[in-house]
């Protein structure tokens, strides 16, 4: 098969049409005159962590409560592994891009006094199953944002360490696509699918989160030199079994306290932060206690209601089970376990290496939501308010060129209509800019990479082998739910051999269609992210977050080791940097 080339020139490509890519548009739109593509291997009405919508907004400031309270309540939670900088800077702006949200129109629950109806004291409530359509259409609807669906990224394109645009492929078309732009904001989600899940086979699509982020942004970063931070603080979510529903809905809604299977409420035994409720769970079970459960039994019928329709909004097929059983959550208990682990920069510090603008230690490349590092329990609005952040630093960086640290609150006075340049979305020969020798000569490479795995007749692995065999190796040897999620450095290096080999399997593997070679890619992605992952796990050697990652070897907590694990990628080999943490006004510099 041979692709066609479109050549398209921006000013600023978004990769990533979610929750953090598709506010940044809409801010850029606001704000701007820039040209801003967004490109989305999905449709971005529907794409994303939001597609089925949520329920609750889960970071947000409420009456009696300070930033500070939040920014405490993350670096708790995250051990103390957490970047102070980028979690004020973040929190500062939570309760704005919310009340920007409910005028976009999303519903947002009030109280009879006009207040938002809050499900603890960083929680509010939300009817939010339009939550991402509006976010799509807010920034779609901006003049001058285009929006390129079913086109999947692979790779940036660099010029003397600057980010000058991106390659990739549509997904049902024979199409090359050569980017070009001024900036870049990656804005991908984080990766699913490096584990072996609760319900492989026939039921293998019920993650806890969504199977098409497959760590994209992170692996182009990866390959691209970026420093990385942090990806060994895996995230494991505690959820309803088989369902893989939330319980969080249950344990704050209703006030639900975990109970083990002789009745007994065990959360006080372990420390109650998100990793600590998991290895609670995990405890009892080891030691013949189990299973665990959420405790609804004896719950009003009015709760019960409640409940089927809040799973409705966002996960119905729990609601379905009930219905199913012929018994609700008021005639019995809720069973929960963990999932397989995944690499999520919203809800743990998992990323890149980021400064207070977001931008990365690639020159011209931001970072915001999943993929952005150092920034834990940023949720939904906590994307929103980096991408607010990162919109407002690429105007500057686009104006002219210098970086200040922006104070929190502060916002960019660039105003729609102040730019000279006003750039254009076009093919080949309609305004390129930045165009480079480097690019011309790159480009048919890439392509040729494309079509050379639609031009084999054979191979002797298929992509359904290779992916099922990643996931029994991280499964077994680097702390999956076979072994209660612990590791020691000898499974940790056997994994990383076997994940090489697999990696010198993917120039052999065969596409049929474009979707086959989108698979092919996010395969490519996952084995990327899974091998910076095993180098950062076998990095920390200490068991920092009890549940999350359990190293046999080293299994107390070193105050050594409070400090970050980062990474850079450099001829083929992962190099792992420490940097020291600091706190109040100091900067961390990328």
């Amino acid at each position: 098969m041979t692709l066609e080339t479109k050549v398209l020139s921006t000013d600023i490509l978004i990769i990533g049409g979610g929750t953090a890519g598709c506010y940044a548009a809409y801010i850029l739109g606001q704000r701007s005159d820039y040209h801003v593509l967004i490109v989305e291997k999905a449709n971005i009405r529907r794409s994303g962590c939001l597609a089925a919508g949520v329920n609750a907004l889960n970071a947000y400031i409420t009456d009696g409560h300070t930033l500070q309270d939040y920014v405490d309540y993350a670096k708790r939670d995250a051990q103390g592994i957490a970047r102070e900088d980028l979690l004020l800077s973040m929190s500062g702006r939570l309760n704005e891009v919310t009340e920007e949200l409910e005028r976009l129109g999303l519903v947002i629950l009030k109280n009879e006094d006009g207040s938002y109806a809050s499900r603890g004291w960083r929680n509010i409530k939300i009817n939010g199953e339009n939550i991402k359509p509006l976010l799509a259409n807010a920034a779609s609807s901006q003049p001058n944002v285009a929006v390129l669906n079913h086109v999947n990224i692979t790779d940036y394109f660099l010029e003397d360490g600057t980010v000058r645009g991106a390659y990739g492929f549509d997904v049902n078309a024979p199409v090359f696509y050569e980017i070009h732009a001024k900036a870049v904001l990656i804005a991908t989600g984080g990766a699913a699918g490096l584990y072996r899940p609760n319900n492989p086979g026939f039921s293998k699509h019920k993650l806890w989160y969504p199977p098409f982020n497959t760590g994209a942004g992170y692996a182009m970063g990866i390959l691209a030199g970026a420093e990385m931070t942090t990806f060994e603080m895996r995230f494991i979510a505690l959820r309803c079994k088989d369902t893989i529903a939330p319980v969080g809905t249950i344990a704050q809604g209703i006030l639900a306290s975990q109970v083990n299977a002789k009745g007994e409420e065990y959360e006080n035994r372990y420390d109650r932060t998100t990793s600590g409720r998991l290895y609670g769970t995990v405890m009892e079970n080891r030691e013949g206690r189990g299973p665990c459960f959420l405790k609804t039994a004896g719950i009003s019928k009015e709760q019960e209601t409640d409940l089927y329709k809040a799973y409705l909004n966002m996960a119905p097929s729990q609601t379905l089970k009930w219905l199913e059983d012929e018994c609700g959550p008021s005639g019995k208990n809720v069973e929960i376990e963990g999932t397989e682990p995944y690499i999520v920069g919203g809800h743990t510090a998992s990323g890149y290496w980021v400064d207070e603008n977001r931008r990365t230690t690639l020159q011209g490349l931001f970072a915001a939501g999943d993929v952005a590092g150092g920034c834990p329990q940023k949720y939904v609005t906590g994307a929103l308010a980096e991408a607010e952040i990162a919109a407002e630093a690429m105007m500057r960086y686009l104006s002219d060129g210098v970086f200040g640290n922006c104070a929190v609150g502060e916002h960019t006075k660039t105003q729609k209509g102040s730019h000279e340049q006003k750039s254009g979305y076009a093919y080949a020969g309609a305004g390129r800019k930045d165009d480079s020798d480097r690019f011309e000569e790159d480009s048919p490479k890439k392509k040729q990479e494309y079509e050379a795995y639609l031009s084999k007749s054979r191979t002797v692995i298929d992509i359904d082998q290779a992916e099922e065999a990643m996931q029994a190796i991280m499964d077994q040897y680097a702390g999956g739910i076979r072994t209660d999620y612990r590791y020691s450095e000898t499974g940790l290096k056997e994994a990383d051999r076997r994940i090489r080999l697999l990696q010198e399997e993917i120039p052999s593997l065969r596409a049929e269609t474009m979707y086959d070679l989108l698979r092919i890619y996010e395969l490519r992605e996952r084995l990327v992210v899974c091998r910076t992952l095993l180098a950062h796990m076998a990095a920390r050697k200490e068991t920092r977050w009890h549940g999350f990652a359990e190293n046999t070897d080293y299994p107390r907590t070193d105050p050594r080791f409070e400090k970050y694990v980062n990474s850079r990628y450099r001829n083929g080999q992962i190099e792992i940097i420490y940097r020291d943490i600091k706190t109040g006004d100091g900067r961390e510099k990328p």
